[in-house]
């Protein structure tokens, strides 16, 4: 039974590319603890096995003399031969799962070293199956990737990395970025519940998947000739990418939309229909600004360097294009290119530069503050702060104050 044992580990090591040696030093290490239990040994005990004739040894490890004050353990152990007759039953019995153990080690492994340095890499694969907390996608034989999708109000410490406008199905093929390999030596947990999760983890929201898909359709992109300078998006509803050719003589924009949008559309698919502007990228801020609120029209843009603000005056039919849909327009604008941005109407920033309004709850003025008016003008507040500054708002009709100032009409702030 030894020496089949020891034949049996050899070739299994060798057609899994394992080190046969190290195999046996697993294998020795798991029969040690479970000797120690089977024989109810009061000490710890040590397990040889020849690596010629596959005969197995166990040996009780007794202490002597008195144990190190630091660390509690003993430098020194007197072995007392403990070796069962029936051990190589036991020893076939531990190895299957030792063995199992093992090869599921030594394949995290060699995915690890394959996979670490691919960190942003664009990879294709196929949905395996899905929990309500993430999808196993097949990348290729023997080597899958986790995409997470947990509830972040349950797993805080976990990854939402699908899109909320999508969902997946069995053997559908889906390209994503790889965003992590885990360390199989690590202490990080790989388990969900009673489930094992792959080495891999990849994403449909990170914003690399944009750029890797645009390298794949953009040959220029590809070759270098025009940069993507930066992404900003909202994974499953918009994104914006600047873009910048290197040579004069190439459109850099035109590059990537391609010919009839074809370029662009091709990304557009794979993004599951999300709106993506290509823009191009400026080193005046002020027309990079202009530029990253496309396809709103702007007429002016004012750039505080010091706060890194930009004010922006857009027509007034303009301004709901500018701002977009619950400020999404605005919010891509602003992470694109890196400045708070302030957008403004045309007609409002006229009458602000006239005096007439001071911030933007001047906006929120109702028809009936400027039905008292002189000579055609609004009424202004008579209202002054400790400080001297008078308020900017419209008096009340028939009062001489605005509404937030009303009590000052009895004297009281006088």
């Amino acid at each position: 039974m030894s020496s089949e044992l020891i034949e049996a580990l050899q070739a299994l090591a060798h057609e899994r590319k394992i080190d046969e040696f190290y195999l046996i030093d697993r294998l020795e290490e798991s029969l040690a603890k479970s000797y120690k239990n089977i024989l109810n040994l009061e000490n710890d005990c040590r397990v040889t096995i020849d690596r010629q004739t596959g005969k197995i040894y166990v040996y009780e490890l007794i202490p002597e003399g008195e144990p190190d004050p630091e660390t509690g353990k003993y430098e020194h152990y007197t072995e007392k031969d403990v070796t069962p007759n029936n051990v190589s039953r036991v020893a076939a019995q531990n190895a299957k799962s030792v063995i199992n153990s093992i090869v599921r080690e030594a394949g995290r492994e060699r995915i690890y070293e394959e996979f670490r340095n691919r960190i942003g890499d664009l990879v294709t694969g196929t949905v395996l199956q899905g929990t309500p907390d993430f999808t196993i996608i097949k990348i290729r034989d023997g080597v899958e990737a986790e995409l997470p999708h947990f509830d972040l109000k349950r797993y805080p410490d976990e990854r939402n990395e699908r899109p909320a406008n999508e969902r997946y199905h069995h053997n559908q093929r889906l390209k994503t970025v790889i965003i992590d390999v885990r360390d199989p030596h690590s202490e990080e947990v790989r388990t969900h519940g009673d489930q094992e999760r792959p080495t891999i983890v990849v994403s449909r929201t990170h914003p690399d998947l944009i750029r890797r898909l645009f390298e794949v359709e953009v040959p220029e992109i590809y070759d270098g000739v025009v940069e993507i300078k930066s992404i900003a998006r909202e994974p499953g509803a918009r994104s914006k990418i600047a873009v910048a050719s290197r040579e004069p003589h190439i459109d850099a924009v035109g590059a990537c939309v391609g010919p009839r949008g074809s370029r662009v559309r091709m990304v557009v698919e794979e993004l599951h229909n999300e709106r993506v502007d290509v823009i191009q990228w400026e080193e005046d801020p002020a027309r990079y600004v202009r530029n990253a609120l496309s396809p709103a029209k702007v007429s002016r843009v004012d750039i505080d360097e010091d706060k890194h603000y930009a004010t922006v005056v857009v027509p007034d039919d303009q301004l709901s294009l500018a701002i977009g849909k619950e400020g999404q327009n605005a919010r891509l604008a602003a992470r694109l290119t890196g400045w708070h941005i302030d957008i403004k109407s045309q007609s409002f920033s006229s009458a602000e530069m006239a005096g007439e309004l001071d911030n933007d709850e001047n906006l929120l003025i109702d028809e009936e503050d400027t039905a008292d008016v002189a000579d055609g003008e609004p009424r202004q507040c008579e209202y002054v702060d400790a400080d001297g500054v008078r308020c900017r708002n419209h008096a009340r009709p028939g009062s001489r104050f605005c509404g937030i100032h009303a009590h000052a009409e009895d004297g009281d702030d006088e």
